[in-house]
C-alpha cells in the first residue's frame, strides 16, 4: 500500500431542501492530504465535514470548485479508496469471514483467496476464533474491528473515514484509535478522518483542519509535530506538546462550536 495526495480546491457544495431552497454546505473549501498523510478534520455539528468526505470518494460532485485524487480530478467513483462510516455498515446475515472479504469479492479475487486474506486480516485485527460469528453476537469494539479488517483488506491507497469511533464508549474509543495508528503506520494511506473530537484528531493526526461553523469553511489548518510512532493514544493525551496543541486548537475551534450551538438554540 502507498499512500496519494488528496487536494481540494475551492470546493463549494450546494443541496436543495425539501422547500426548494438552496443550502450550502461548504464554500470555497481547499486543503490537501500530502501522499501517506494522516489528516483530521474538525468542526461543530453540521460544519460539511461529511459532505467532504462524500466529494473526495466521488459519490457527489462539488457544486464548484474541483478534487483531485492522485493528480486525477474526481468525477465518478474514485478507485484506490476505502471507506470506514460511523455506523459498522456489516451485512448481518453474514459472518465475520464473510464480511471482510466481501471488498475482494466483488473486485473478482478468487473465494480462495479473498478467504485467505480476510483471516489474515481478521487475525491482525485481534479476532482470530470469531471468524464465524455475526455481526449481532459482536460488542461494538469487535464490530469496528471487523469495519477495519474490511476497510483494510483492499490495500486502499486511500482511507475515509467519517467519525468512526463516535458511537464507542472512552476506553474502547481509546483501544480502537490506538489499533488504527499501528495498521496505518505499518502501509501509510493517506487518512481523511472526519471527528467531533479534538484530543482523538491531535493523538492520531499528522494535520488538523479546523473547519467554521456553516457554511463550513476553512478557518485555519494545525501541523501536529508529535514524533511518531506515537504509541497509546491514553499516553500521548498526557504530553506537555500535546497538551500545548490541544489548546491552541481549541482557542480556534471554540467560537465555532459556540457560534452553531447559538445558532441551534434559537439564541
Amino acid at each position: 500500500m502507498a499512500g496519494t495526495a488528496i487536494e481540494i480546491t475551492d470546493v463549494t457544495k450546494r443541496f436543495l431542501t425539501p422547500k426548494g431552497e438552496v443550502f450550502t454546505a461548504i464554500r470555497d473549501v481547499s486543503f490537501t492530504v500530502e501522499p501517506g498523510q494522516f489528516c483530521a478534520v474538525v468542526g461543530p455539528t453540521g460544519c460539511g465535514k461529511s459532505t467532504a468526505l462524500s466529494l473526495v470518494s466521488g459519490l457527489d460532485q462539488p457544486s464548484e470548485g474541483s478534487v483531485w485524487v492522485d493528480g486525477r480530478q474526481v468525477e465518478g467513483i474514485t478507485d484506490g479508496v476505502g471507506f470506514m462510516f460511523q455506523a459498522d455498515a456489516l451485512l448481518p446475515w453474514k459472518t465475520v469471514l464473510q464480511n471482510v472479504a466481501l471488498g475482494l469479492i466483488f473486485r473478482r479475487v478468487g473465494k480462495k483467496e479473498a478467504v485467505e486474506r480476510a483471516r489474515d486480516w481478521i487475525r491482525r485485527v485481534g479476532l482470530a476464533g470469531f471468524e464465524d460469528r455475526y455481526p449481532h453476537q459482536l460488542s461494538g469494539g469487535m464490530r469496528k474491528r471487523v469495519a477495519m479488517a474490511a476497510a483494510w483488506i483492499t490495500e486502499p491507497r486511500v482511507l475515509l473515514m467519517d467519525e468512526p469511533f463516535g458511537a464507542l464508549d472512552v476506553q474502547t474509543k481509546a483501544i480502537m484509535s490506538t489499533e488504527l495508528m499501528r495498521l496505518w503506520e505499518g502501509s501509510r494511506p493517506s487518512v481523511l478522518f472526519i471527528t467531533h473530537d479534538l484530543e482523538e484528531a491531535i493523538a492520531l493526526a499528522d494535520r488538523v483542519v479546523v473547519m467554521t461553523s456553516s457554511p463550513g469553511g476553512v478557518k485555519e489548518v494545525f501541523d501536529i509535530d508529535i514524533p511518531r510512532p506515537r504509541g497509546s493514544v491514553q499516553e500521548i493525551r498526557f504530553g506537555s506538546r500535546f497538551l500545548e496543541l490541544h489548546h491552541e486548537i481549541w482557542a480556534t475551534l471554540r467560537d465555532e462550536v459556540e457560534r452553531a450551538y447559538a445558532r441551534t438554540a434559537g439564541v
